[in-house]
């Protein structure tokens, strides 16, 4: 099956990887920090702007490859202070008050720049039409 790289912003291509991946149906989203379209974080020092942040990147990565939120199945956070998660999880409540998607967090010692605070990835699914027998 053919995979396709996702980009939100054709002009805007990072080196090395994809924002997103879609292979059929199925649309891995890369780990999404605070950075905004114009590569500036947003909060910092404040784990709940950033994640906030994440969310908008992620969204930004599957519209890019005709998703929505409501695709999503499964989100892993990667957060770099356990008391941040708090702030997190009510983004994420927010974020998806009902039908909320799996989640993992884990905390990890550092990500790639030391201003990041939170890191989040995601998969989502297409819905695929039932076919007539």
């Amino acid at each position: 099956m053919a995979r396709q790289a996702i980009f939100p912003d054709p002009n805007k291509k990072p080196q090395g990887f994809s924002p997103a991946t879609r292979v059929g149906t199925t649309i891995h989203v890369s780990g999404q920090v605070g950075l905004d379209a114009n590569g500036t974080l947003v909060g910092p020092g404040d784990c709940k702007a950033q994640a906030e942040q994440c969310f908008k990147n992620i969204e930004s990565a599957l519209k890019a490859a005709g998703a929505t939120m409501d695709d999503l199945v499964k989100i892993t956070c990667f957060l770099v202070n356990t008391s941040d998660y708090e702030a997190y999880a009510a983004v994420r409540r927010q974020r998806f008050p009902q039908n909320a998607p799996a989640s993992s967090t884990v905390v990890i010692k550092a990500l790639v720049k030391p201003e990041f605070l939170i890191e989040i990835e995601g998969v989502a699914v297409l819905a695929v039409p039932v076919s007539a027998a």
